[in-house]
C-alpha cells in the first residue's frame, strides 16, 4: 500500500538558472546534480494537494490543502541505471500535522505557514495563485494561461522539470532517504504572465536571495495528476 495517495493539481513552477556550486552543499550521498543543456535549474513550486490520504486513510481537515516549495533537480544511479529525482530545500504547508509526519518520517523540511489559493476560468484564460505568509508579510505566486491543455513534447524544457519521479534527502553525510513518487505525465498550458513576490533570503537563506530580483528563466503550469508517494528506503 502506498503510503500517500492525493491530487497534484494546478502546479506553477517557476524556474530559474543556477550556478551549481550554490547547490553542491545540499547534495544528498549518493546523488548528483541533473543538468539541461549543461545548466542547472531551481525552481519555485505552489500547488493544491487534493484528496489526502495515509495509508488509505483520509485525514480528517486535511484532505485539501496548498503547498509551496523550492527544489532542485538530481540523479542516482541504481543497477546502471539512472533515477531521476528531487532534493526540496523548503516545503510550506498550512497544516501543522502534515508538517510533522513529513520532517519526522521523510527527513523532509517542511514548516507550517498561512496559506491560500485562487483558481479562476474567465473568457479561455486560468488565473492560478497561490500565497503564504511570512510573518507579517504575504508572499505570492501567480500565472494567467490559457485554458486549453498540451502535451509537453519529449526532450523539452517542461518535461525535464516535471518527469522527476524520485524524491531524496540527506540522512547523513553517508546516507540518504528516497522514495518513489508515481504520476503518469503530465499536460501543461501555455503561460500568457506571471507575478511573483517572494522573499527568497528571508525564506530560504541569503545565498538565494538574489532570486527574489532575478527574472525566472520559465515559468510553467502543469495541470498535475493523481499521485502516490510510496514508501521510503536508505541508501548508505
Amino acid at each position: 500500500m502506498s503510503f500517500l495517495t492525493a491530487e497534484w493539481r494546478k502546479l506553477i513552477m517557476a524556474n530559474y538558472e543556477i550556478d551549481s556550486a550554490i547547490l553542491e552543499p545540499y547534495l544528498p550521498a549518493f546523488t548528483e546534480l541533473d543538468f539541461f543543456e549543461g545548466k542547472t535549474y531551481i525552481s519555485l513550486v505552489g500547488f493544491l494537494f487534493k484528496d489526502v490520504k495515509l495509508l488509505g486513510l483520509p485525514i480528517p481537515f486535511h484532505r485539501t490543502f496548498e503547498e509551496v516549495n523550492l527544489r532542485f533537480y538530481v540523479r542516482h544511479k541504481e543497477s546502471g541505471k539512472w533515477k531521476r529525482g528531487t532534493v526540496f530545500l523548503s516545503e510550506i504547508v498550512p497544516k501543522a500535522a502534515i508538517t510533522f509526519v513529513a520532517n519526522t518520517l521523510y527527513k523532509e523540511h517542511y514548516s507550517t505557514m498561512p496559506m491560500k489559493h485562487s483558481w479562476a476560468e474567465n473568457n479561455g484564460q486560468l488565473e492560478i495563485g497561490y500565497d503564504w505568509k511570512l510573518k507579517k508579510d504575504w508572499q505570492h505566486l501567480s500565472v494567467k494561461a490559457n485554458a486549453t491543455p498540451r502535451e509537453i513534447p519529449l526532450g523539452h524544457f517542461n518535461e525535464f522539470i516535471t518527469e522527476h519521479y524520485w524524491g531524496y534527502n540527506r540522512a547523513s553525510d553517508k546516507q540518504t532517504t528516497e522514495y518513489e513518487v508515481r504520476h503518469p505525465r503530465w499536460q501543461d498550458y501555455e503561460v500568457l504572465d506571471y507575478t511573483i513576490q517572494a522573499d527568497f533570503g528571508k525564506l530560504y537563506g541569503n545565498e538565494f536571495s538574489f532570486l527574489s530580483n532575478a527574472k525566472p528563466n520559465n515559468v510553467l503550469l502543469a495541470e498535475g495528476s493523481a499521485i502516490s508517494v510510496e514508501g521510503k528506503k536508505v541508501i548508505k
